[in-house]
């Protein structure tokens, strides 16, 4: 079941990269019962912080890649989308805990700002990559 789940959710986020390419404005209607019912009470949150460009994708020259969602209430959270990581409370007891969710906000945030290519783009050097992921993975 789960990993049905996670093809309509994948085919889901496709079909909104390929509408929302040619018209944002028009495909949430379209849409917006799709993504409730596959990603649950979280996509409104995950909208509004799309909304506020609260998400960049950071880069380091060696190709390895995180993202960062600045929450509603200001705090940072960095994201390991190549291994469906977010660091947020939420995640750690919806998504691994209680296996209730897909995601987190965070991550459905990130998945919906690429997809709409509105993410902020940031180059860090390897070794700030580095620290970065150090502070991540830390309590």
């Amino acid at each position: 079941m789960r990993s049905f789940i996670h093809t309509v959710a994948e085919q889901l986020l496709q079909d909104i990269q390929k509408t929302l390419f040619n018209t944002i404005l028009t495909v949430f209607p379209s849409l917006s019962f799709s993504l409730k019912f596959v990603f649950g009470p979280c996509v409104l949150q995950a909208l509004n912080l799309v909304d506020q460009r609260s998400v960049t994708c950071v880069s380091s020259p060696s190709g390895c890649q995180v993202f960062q969602v600045v929450s509603a209430s200001g705090r940072l959270y960095t994201c390991i989308i190549s291994c469906h990581y977010c660091p947020c409370p939420a995640f750690a007891h919806t998504v691994l805990r209680k296996n209730e969710g897909l995601l987190c906000k965070h991550i459905l945030a990130v998945y919906l700002s690429e997809a709409m290519a509105v993410t902020q783009q940031e180059s860090v050097t390897d070794q700030q990559m580095t620290m970065l992921l150090r502070r991540t993975s830390t309590p």
